[in-house]
């Protein structure tokens, strides 16, 4: 399918504009930049979000928490979704994805917690994916204190943070933490050397929005050494246990230097018997769910997205038993 005519303008408005040089470009000036560029749109509207500081991995981080209107459970506690934001593990913070998680809350009926993890380079691999897991940690054992159901409980992330995602899952496999999902939107799931091999990152390496020279400016910003890409815990595709995992769905893109990782990633999950629903949006870019108010698509990713989890959480644990 070509282009989707509406990502099609924003990518040629974006191509207009001065592009990074990425042999010299510092985080801190991506970060201002980006700033200043206009928000889309502000998404859902929730009744009432609130920011916390909840433990991480060395430390207090940053969060956010969003209650919906209307709860999913028949006026039993909702459920509660960890977030964990895109930027290439550099980039990014609550305010730039507060559009998505309002939009996952109201859609799903779950309070939405988003962490703001430790950024690279400042902090660099592996604090993300330790802030990710004390993260979740966090939730589970404060679920009831948030008004949630601590029996439905599940995580999800965009680009970086769906990589952190599925690394939480992963690394929380038998720790008496049961999660019910994993949302992973366009993930980013292996920083190896081999995601080069993909034919969609050869296919999209330039003029879709993510370059595939941004992703190995991130890489470097990222890993503390070039021996980190190959930790399951930077590139959890390369898992070779995928065992016992939470259910997941995967949503790609289909004009992505990263498409193929995140559908290589269902594919495995469903060869270690696990259940994973993987759909890849036609015409789309990298990032797409963000985009609110320029790409229909955004809204319409979202509402399968939230649908997922809602058939996820299921009924709470005192009505299953029941």
């Amino acid at each position: 399918m070509p282009l989707d005519p509406q990502a099609r303008a924003m990518l040629e408005a974006m191509a207009a504009m001065p592009r990074p040089d990425f042999s010299t470009l510092r985080a801190a000036d991506y970060r201002a930049a980006l700033a200043a560029m206009p928000a889309f749109a502000p998404g859902d509207a929730v009744a009432a979000q609130q920011d916390l500081d909840i433990d991480g991995a060395a430390g207090p981080l940053k969060a956010r928490l969003y209650r919906p209107e209307q709860a999913c459970g028949d006026g039993a506690a909702p459920p509660l979704l960890v977030y964990f934001h895109g930027g290439g593990f550099v980039l990014c913070g609550l305010d730039s994805h507060d559009n998505i998680c309002r939009s996952l809350a109201c859609r799903s009926g779950a309070l939405v917690l988003s962490v703001d993890y430790r950024l690279a380079p400042e902090a660099r691999f592996p604090a993300a994916a330790d802030d990710a897991v004390a993260a979740v940690r966090w939730a589970a054992a404060h679920a009831a204190q948030l008004g949630a159901d601590p029996s439905r409980l599940a995580v999800a992330g965009d680009s970086a943070g769906g990589n952190l995602a599925a690394v939480a899952c992963q690394q929380l496999r038998g720790s008496g933490i049961a999660l019910r999902h994993q949302l992973l939107l366009y993930p980013w799931l292996d920083c190896s050397d081999a995601a080069a091999s993909s034919a969609s990152y050869r296919e999209c390496a330039q003029g879709y929005f993510l370059s595939t020279a941004e992703l190995a400016w991130y890489r470097a910003q990222y890993l503390a050494t070039p021996a980190d890409a190959g930790d399951v815990r930077a590139s959890p595709l390369q898992q070779r246990d995928l065992h016992g995992l939470p259910p997941a769905t995967i949503i790609t893109a289909e004009f992505d230097p990263l498409r193929d990782q995140g559908e290589a990633y269902g594919e495995a999950l469903q060869r270690a018997g696990g259940s994973a629903v993987v759909r890849r949006w036609p015409g789309q870019c990298h990032g797409f769910a963000s985009m609110q108010g320029v790409i229909d698509a955004a809204s319409h990713a979202l509402h399968a997205a939230a649908a997922s989890l809602r058939q996820a959480f299921g009924a709470p644990r005192s009505q299953e038993a029941a």
